[in-house]
């Protein structure tokens, strides 16, 4: 299911709504595949009514496995938005995160071999939130993702600076304008802000 819309905050947009890759289901797929293989194989091979049966409660394990990893992939959301990177799960009792884009540091992502030919992978985001590091498993392209992300701030960024956009509300006055100072002096390097538009931005942010 999409992640609720009603979740979202007034003039706030969901860029991209994710639920975990195939791969998820790898695990328990495998063992039922074995767990009905080895069924067959009792059947045919011996007249043992023991070993039928336990094939047989492999099985439903198995199918109730699987079904299990399927209402928690249904019901888990990888969200970017406007404002923020929000993970949620759960069927009734719920938990979840979310990181606003403006506290995002970086975005790291990882991948094995196969997971690289089957288009799944993990992502790690380090933030000035207090959790600090979050890493979120069986991400779509994680690659692209990370893309996304990196956009996303930019956008917010150029919208703060023209105005179109309030700054987030600061825990600190002062820690607040360092971390401006520190947002636009990356902007700088990237060569997304002149060194005027900083200047300018920079003696706005010190007469606050």
């Amino acid at each position: 299911m999409p992640y609720p819309r009603k979740l979202l905050n007034d003039y706030e947009t969901v860029a991209l709504d994710l639920h975990p890759h195939w791969w998820h289901f790898a695990e328990p797929a495998l063992a039922l595949v074995a767990a009905i293989a080895l069924g067959i194989v009792v059947q045919v091979m011996t007249d043992n009514d023991v070993l039928l049966y336990v094939a047989l409660g492999l099985i439903v394990v198995c199918a109730v496995w699987l079904l299990a990893r399927y209402i928690t992939w249904a019901t888990t959301n990888f969200v970017i938005t406007s404002d923020r990177v929000i993970f949620r799960s759960g069927v009734l009792a719920k938990r979840g995160i979310e990181i606003p884009l403006e506290r995002v540091n970086s975005v790291h992502f990882h991948q094995s071999i196969i997971e690289r030919m089957l288009g799944a992978g993990d992502l790690m985001i380090e933030s000035g939130a207090e959790e600090g590091q979050q890493r979120f498993t069986d991400i779509k392209n994680p690659d692209r993702v990370q893309n996304l992300i990196h956009s996303q701030m930019e956008v917010n960024e150029q919208k703060t600076l023209h105005g179109r956009m309030p700054p987030p509300a600061p825990m600190a006055p002062s820690t607040d304008v360092a971390t401006q100072l520190e947002k636009l002096e990356a902007m700088v390097q990237r060569g997304s802000l002149s060194p005027e538009d900083f200047e300018q931005q920079k003696r706005r942010l010190l007469d606050t």
